[in-house]
């Protein structure tokens, strides 16, 4: 496999029972600042601890500050993602999940006293706790990530949240998700936002494949091309009668704003859930986590507005084990890219929130 060019570094590490950190994105904002925001302060992959938890960078990612909790309900809060909306005006989406449903999985990653600790937790909230927080979430910050907004809910989730269109609305394609009588096994739809998130406006549904299990579509994320054309990745799992594709992506677009998609095609790849930025060179840039052996993080690469890629070439390929992921990317000044993802560092058992700053292949 080709490599880029990569130097690497650690965004949060924490040690002790709550030190399990995933799930992150990351923006620039206009004054220079990298912001990461993650899930954090969890015991394990699941769990009812989960909150939404942002760290500042004001030297291009060399250090970063302590997290700050910015959505924490009484459940699991995962996902966590962040946009620059501009100036000093940021947006933090996130959704809430009824661990309760993976209970047994508690038992394969957690030590007796952790689970003891998750289980007992559950066992004091009430269906209608569950049942008031689970959902999508936004909130906006006027100061730059210091106070926020009280939470709105959304209709639609995905781990990185929306994009910031040229015209200056937001587009949201993500997995509908209302709580609890939708489960995350609904359909990929887009919504906009003129109002930088207060407010969302259905556009459209992506449709699937004949046959295709909407269960097994989600985790979405989309870029706009120079064209106005929006090009749409989507997580895909198990799925009749792509069985040789066990994790992978599918790749759809609209060019008319959201209100239609073409059917979601698969890309082949191994690997998910994708991320997507262009770059200012003109290259559309995907990361993505590779959760089969050699486990790391990846990008695939298109210098023809995604109708041609170069996959699998790696960022970064030391993980551990399947636990890692969900890589998000920002352009630099320089031209470099700054991901962030979620993986173990070597000889550890807790997640950290990790940093790979790397060149264009073109650039080496």
């Amino acid at each position: 496999m080709r490599r880029v060019k990569a130097e690497h570094g650690i965004v949060c590490r924490k040690e002790g029972m709550f030190g399990y950190f995933s799930w992150p994105s990351v923006t620039r904002t206009d004054d220079g600042k990298l912001l990461v925001i993650a899930s954090g302060h969890r015991i394990a992959h699941l769990c009812p601890f989960g909150k939404s938890m942002l760290l500042m960078s004001h030297d291009e990612g060399k250090t970063w500050s302590e997290p700050i909790i910015v959505g924490d309900t009484l459940i699991d809060d995962r996902d966590s993602g962040i946009v620059n909306l501009g100036g000093s005006k940021l947006l933090a989406t996130w959704f809430s999940y009824d661990e309760r449903i993976s209970e047994k999985s508690y038992i394969q990653t957690m030590n007796a006293e952790e689970h003891a600790v998750a289980t007992g937790y559950c066992a004091s909230l009430s269906d209608e706790d569950y049942d008031n927080y689970l959902g999508s979430y936004v909130r906006r910050s006027l100061d730059g990530g210091l106070t926020w907004t009280p939470r709105d809910r959304v209709p639609v989730t995905a781990p990185h949240g929306p994009i910031k269109l040229r015209n200056g609305k937001l587009l949201y394609l993500g997995k509908e998700y209302r709580g609890r009588h939708h489960n995350l096994d609904g359909n990929v739809m887009s919504y906009t936002s003129s109002d930088e998130g207060a407010t969302w406006v259905f556009t459209g549904v992506v449709p699937l494949p004949d046959g295709a299990n909407p269960a097994c579509f989600n985790e979405p994320h989309v870029v706009e091309l120079p064209s106005g054309r929006l090009l749409g990745m989507v997580r895909y799992q198990h799925m009749e009668p792509y069985t040789n594709e066990s994790l992978s992506f599918f790749s759809t677009c609209s060019d008319d704003a959201g209100k239609t998609w073409s059917t979601a095609v698969p890309t082949g790849v191994e690997g998910t859930p994708p991320h997507l930025i262009r770059h200012s060179s003109g290259a559309l840039i995907c990361v993505y986590g590779r959760r089969i052996y050699p486990f790391g993080e990846m990008v695939m690469i298109s210098y023809d507005d995604g109708e041609t890629w170069e996959t699998d070439i790696v960022i970064r390929d030391d993980g551990s084990d399947w636990d890692l992921g969900y890589p998000c990317s920002t352009e630099l000044p320089d031209g470099s890219i700054f991901t962030v993802y979620y993986q173990k560092l070597a000889n550890e058992k807790k997640c950290s929130i990790l940093w790979s700053r790397w060149l264009l292949p073109d650039c080496l």
